[in-house]
Parts: structure tokens; sequence; C-alpha cells
């Protein structure tokens, strides 16, 4: 219970102390410590992608399900990790429509055959709209959802902690500057020291007092300092991630539906997937620095026709080319 007491009160005492160096700072009565550019950039890209990524995950959910209604149920379904049901198409609808009505009015007549013929297509279309939908939601959606619920949610985290580590340095520089100022008075000996002797004393006193203090919040100061660089640097790493983060997603996402096999993933890549690497912004494994065997070291040149065997420049090999 004491413990426990004691670390109540550790905790408010930063607690009160963080709160009244943000306040300083809100009034302009205290220092900050900025960060660099390089990091603000970063800071100001990662609220970008959230923000674009909410707003890109809320505008294709409603291209999905237009019903507003629908889209609250399925949410409510999706947050009790209960099994969303299964909804029938507008276009499978009119299809089942179109059947009933040509079975009622005479599958026989040309009026019934059209309408079965059209409900046919209809069906088919319903079902398309389905898959899309389907896919749309696993191989789109849920990457997006994954970096809000997931990455997003430890970021905000590490950089609440980065804001509480950098009120903390303040906060001890502010003490250490302060504690300086007053040994630094404290040593000025008073005029009046022939008539009164005692003073030497109580200089002598509150100067080795304010050298205690000031040799205390130099070693917090170091403290703090070395938390807030530590904790920069993963709050860095995270942010920085979040590029990865965007390739990984599209990486899934563009080749999840024509290579379902991870192999067949990796030996596209090894020959080239132009495509991906100008939208990934980086060539892909085949635009290494390794030679190819018997190129002699001969750069390789993009083809624009997609992946394959490339062109060698002043090398032997070829892509043959359409006839004539």
């Amino acid at each position: 219970m004491d413990f426990n007491m004691k670390k109540l009160a550790s905790d408010a005492g930063i607690f009160f102390t963080r709160a009244v160096q943000f306040t300083e700072e809100k009034f302009g009565q205290a220092e900050k410590t900025e960060l660099d550019a390089q990091f603000e950039n970063l800071l100001a890209r990662a609220d970008s992608t959230k923000n674009w990524t909410e707003k890109i995950l809320r505008q294709t959910e409603v291209l999905l399900q237009p019903n507003p209604s629908a889209r609250v149920e399925e949410f409510l379904y999706e947050k009790l990790d209960r099994k969303v049901p299964s909804r029938v198409t507008n276009g499978e609808l009119l299809a089942q429509y179109m059947a009933e009505a040509a079975s009622e009015l005479g599958p026989t007549t040309p009026y019934g055959k059209t309408l079965i013929k059209v409900a046919e297509a209809e069906k088919r279309l319903g079902a398309a709209e389905r898959d899309f939908i389907h896919t749309a939601s696993i191989n789109f959606l849920t990457p997006l959802r994954t970096f809000l619920e997931g990455d997003w949610k430890t970021i905000s985290k590490e950089r609440r902690l980065l804001h509480n580590r950098r009120l903390d340095l303040d906060a001890c520089k502010a003490r250490l500057k302060k504690a300086k100022a007053a040994e630094a008075k404290a040593t000025t000996v008073p005029d009046f020291q022939e008539t009164r002797p005692r003073n030497y004393i109580l200089s002598a006193s509150a100067s080795a007092l304010w050298n205690d203090e000031a040799d205390k919040a130099e070693q917090e100061l170091r403290v703090a300092q070395t938390e807030f660089d530590r904790q920069a640097e993963v709050t860095r790493l995270l942010l920085e991630g979040i590029s990865s983060t965007h390739i990984s997603g599209h990486l899934r996402g563009h080749h999840r539906a024509r290579f379902p096999a991870p192999q067949q993933h990796l030996t596209h890549h090894r020959r080239g997937h132009y495509a991906c690497g100008a939208l990934c912004g980086r060539p892909g494994p085949s635009g290494g620095g390794r030679s190819p065997p018997g190129g002699g070291g001969a750069s390789r040149q993009r083809d624009p026709e997609g992946p394959g065997p490339l062109r060698l420049r002043g090398g032997r090999q070829q892509r043959a080319g359409p006839a004539g």
C-alpha cells in the first residue's frame, strides 16, 4: 500500500510538472525544445497519411455499400466479432423479379423469354458485384483498417510519450537554469560584509545548497536527455516505416489476385515487375547491382512491355519483338 501511495504521489508530481511546463510554453514564459525539420516533416506526412486514409476508407465503404443503415449494421457485426449476414445485391434482386415475372406471364412468350435472358445476365452481374465487394473489402479496405487500428495507434502512443519526454526535458532545463542563477546570486558577497561577518556563513551555506541543487538538476537533465533521444529515435523509426507500410500494402493488394501463390509472386519480382517498381518508387530485384550471367557487366534497360527477359545494352541478349 505504501509503495502504491509513493508511486501515486510520484506520478502526480510528474503530471503537475508537465502541466506547469506546458502552460508556461503556451504563454511564452518557458523555452521549448524544437524538433529538427526532417522530424517535423515526418510528423506532418504521418498526419496527412492518417487523414487521407480515413477519408478514402469512408468513401470506399460508401461506394461499396450506399445504404447507411446497412453500413451501421455491418459495423456492429464487425465490432461484435460476428459474421455479417449475406446480402442480395441489386442485380440479383432484379434478376429474381424478372424470373418471377417471366414465370407468371409465361416463359414461352416473347416477353417471357426476353425476361429470362435479361434475368440471367443480371444474375451474373449481381454475382460479379458481390465478388467485387468481397475482394475490395479484403484486398483494399483491410490494409487501410489495419493501418488505422494497428500502426497508427502505435505511432500515436509513441508520439504522446515523446511529447511527455520533451516536457520532462524542458522542465529539467528550466530547473537547472534556475538553480545556476540562484547559485551565482548566493556566491556574491554583500557590500556590508565588514560590519556583519555572519553574512559569510549564510552566503557559503546558501551557495553550497544551490550547488548541490545544480548538480542534482544536471544529473536529472542528463537522464531526461537520454530518455528523450531514445524515444525520438523510436518515434522516428515508426514514422519512417509508414512508407514501407504503403509499399507492402500495395504489393499485397496488387499481386494477391494475379499471383495467389507466394512463389508466383517471388518469381514475378525476380524477373522484374516494372509496373510495381514504378509505383513503389524503386526497381524490382532484377534491377540490382549484380550483372547477369553472360552480360559482361552490361547495364539493364527497362522494357515498357512488362516483365520477362531483358534487353542488355551492349550485350548479346535481346527480347524477341513481334514479327514484321
